[in-house]
């Protein structure tokens, strides 16, 4: 059948499930977005305040959901908008596809009227970019784009369409039942030899030591963490990305790793004669300093990408695979194995160095703590960037994995609430939560006009301090509490501002109020901000300072012995 660029668009959307776009309409676009018009019954399209909001909630929509997000905009300006969250998937492996669209063919290169080389410009950060100047091949790149995105590890793909393809008219040859573009995705490189490895490590070990990054979220591969955990009798830490992949109560589980990880973690890494890394990639807030990290044990790196071995540290046995396939493999070899001595060591250590705040005053760490309880450990959880995040990241209970959805790579201020949307149009069978501190809230609050507008339920938490709360906080420890354009005291009212934007506000002060505003949100089942007025001067412990081993991660207790 014959069928123009702009509808094959849709039919291939349609093709690959997607069932919610976010995007903005503009001038290049305008065929696509008619077309949309006319399938309105079949594709939801969510209209965001901005593009960089369209970006964050396909991406927020693609880790809750596992599916593919996908996100719209016109040339020029409303393409280098999308730039920030397409660099967010990007270093967090996130499977989005970007279209857009470009001025008519004759016109590329021209500096026309709001064109840009998008494809150009987001070349360092998509795992794939098109521009599609013929619309025989358009159903065929948008199924490649697909196909690329959500394969291997995933990433963004950036797809960009000539106008004038988006008119023109061609021969569209729908897919037949269960056929899908050529796997691109590289065939497993491990071997026999790299497994019996692992094994052997693996049962000589003394004190082993479980390392979960997002790669074990990405896979599905939760439960064959959680066999892999009690067959090993290994302690396990995760990342940032890694929250869920390990149930944050099983008492195996000794918190986050790195900058603002647990002194369990971070000492017991240090200690440990064997670092398991399950989809993890070393990133520099988790190792501190290379030279020093894991330096007693020797290290078993399994990860999809060939490119992450040997990247940041040296290991001793690698196996280059999925990881949920790996584990099974793993998890069908190792023995029952015991390590009674190693794990009393550890339980001694959690019970010396507990995650503490001051429980005087109103604060984040207890209104996230009041947050889990209520919602028992199940909503999805987004965050921008910053303290909150880290207090998100210690105090909430995570035991299923895409329930934590926040920028670890690039650490995008501004990302959660877009974000929150799309995880919430992907699961509406969730209570979704972002929490934002009011520096990064100013970033993309315009968002909450999208909620309203559509009513989509969810709960924006402001942290308000008055200030950037982390760069605040390193002004304090390291430059002389020189507070240098990070205090935020000014008329701002986040409560008239979400009224404004038509959704419903609530302002929290006391301790005593946390609980009835997070249950009252709840209960309302519309778009809902709570305003939490917290000190200016609560700081993330543990930390570890940059550039220094992860086993010297300090706390307010060590701050005052030192002083």
């Amino acid at each position: 059948m014959q069928l123009t660029g702009a509808e094959i668009v849709v039919e291939c959307l349609k093709e690959q499930g997607v069932d919610t776009v976010f995007g903005y309409p503009g001038g290049t676009i305008l065929n696509v977005y008619d077309a949309l018009y006319k399938h309105s019954g079949e594709i939801t399209h969510i209209l965001t305040s901005h593009e960089q909001g369209a970006a964050h909630a396909a991406d927020g929509y693609a880790r809750a959901t596992g599916k593919v997000g996908v996100c719209l905009a016109t040339s020029g300006p409303g393409a280098t908008n999308l730039v920030t969250g397409i660099a967010t998937a990007y270093m967090d492996s996130v499977p989005i596809v970007a279209i857009t669209c470009n001025v008519n063919l004759p016109l590329l290169g021209k500096d026309s009227f709001q064109e840009v080389d998008i494809a150009g410009v987001t070349m360092p950060i998509t795992k794939h970019g098109y521009i599609v100047k013929d619309v025989n091949i358009l159903a065929e790149t948008l199924r490649k784009a697909f196909q690329i995105a959500g394969s291997g590890r995933p990433g963004p793909v950036l797809v960009d369409i000539t106008k004038d393809v988006t008119a023109n008219l061609c021969e569209y040859e729908p897919l037949k039942a269960g056929e899908s573009a050529k796997d691109t995705a590289e065939d497993k490189k491990y071997t026999q030899d790299d497994i019996d490895k692992a094994l052997e490590l693996i049962q000589k070990a003394k004190k082993p030591f479980i390392y979960v990054g997002g790669g074990a979220v990405i896979s599905g591969a939760a439960k064959e963490v959680s066999e892999f955990a009690k067959k090993l009798d290994a302690p396990v830490c995760d990342t940032l990305m890694g929250k869920g992949a390990f149930d944050g109560h099983d008492e195996l589980y000794t918190g986050m790793i790195g900058m603002h990880g647990t002194k369990t973690s971070n000492l017991g890494v240090s200690q440990c004669d064997l670092l398991v890394a399950l989809g993890a990639r070393f990133s520099d807030r988790v190792v501190g300093n290379a030279s020093k990290f894991a330096s007693h044990a020797k290290v078993i790196q399994i990860d999809i990408d060939a490119a992450e071995i040997n990247k940041n540290i040296r290991t001793e046995a690698s196996i280059v695979g999925d990881l949920k396939e790996v584990l099974t493999v793993l998890n069908r070899n190792i023995p029952q194995m015991e390590h009674k001595e190693w794990l009393e060591k550890i339980r001694e250590m959690k019970e010396k160095y507990p995650l503490n705040y001051n429980k005087d005053n109103l604060s984040c760490p207890y209104i996230i703590e009041e947050l889990d309880r209520i919602t028992e450990g199940k909503a999805v959880v987004t965050t921008d960037v910053g303290q909150h995040q880290m207090w998100a990241a210690q105090y909430y209970k995570y035991s299923e994995p895409r329930t934590f959805l926040s920028s670890g790579g690039l650490g995008t201020m501004g990302y959660g609430l877009g974000a929150c949307i799309g995880a919430k149009m992907g699961r509406p069978d969730k209570v979704c939560v972002n929490i934002a501190g009011d520096g990064c809230f100013r970033m993309n609050m315009n968002e909450l006009a999208t909620a309203s507008r559509y009513n989509i339920p969810i709960i924006q938490i402001v942290m308000n301090n008055h200030v950037l709360g982390m760069v605040r906080q390193w002004q304090t420890l390291f430059y002389g509490q020189r507070y240098s354009q990070t205090v935020l005291n000014d008329k701002v009212d986040f409560c008239k501002v979400a009224e404004g934007l038509g959704c419903e506000a609530i302002k929290v002060t006391k301790k005593e109020e946390v609980a009835l505003a997070i249950e009252k949100a709840i209960a309302l089942k519309a778009p809902v901000l709570i305003e939490c007025v917290i000190p200016e001067d609560d700081k993330v412990f543990p930390m570890v300072p940059a550039g220094e081993a992860i086993s010297k991660a300090f706390d307010e207790t060590d701050l005052e012995k030192d002083e």
